[in-house]
């Protein structure tokens, strides 16, 4: 995903929590990490459901609603999905 659209997509998530009547987001960043986690749990449960049922559409549409729920849970938790990238560099970085 270009910087960009990660930026506009985590900037979108930050800005539901704010809008009248109550988005989707805003209900689950309201319900707290208990309930934010139990959604990216299922998630990933989805997609590996999806991957063993080699549907890739449906992968796709998993994976984004898990992308979905972990840049919640990241706006939850104060973190900026650049600290995600950076540590993904800094893996590669020091891969063999």
């Amino acid at each position: 995903m270009h910087q960009r659209n990660q930026q506009r997509v985590q900037s979108n998530v930050a800005d539901q929590d704010q809008q009248a009547p109550p988005s989707y987001t805003a209900k689950l960043l309201a319900g707290g990490v208990d309930r934010i986690a139990k959604k990216v749990g299922e998630e990933a449960a989805e997609v590996i459901i999806a991957a063993k049922n080699r549907n890739s559409d449906e992968l796709v549409y998993e994976v984004a609603d898990l992308i979905y729920h972990t840049l919640v849970l990241l706006e939850d938790q104060q973190i900026a999905l650049e600290s995600v990238w950076k540590e993904l560099e800094r893996r590669a970085s020091h891969t063999p």
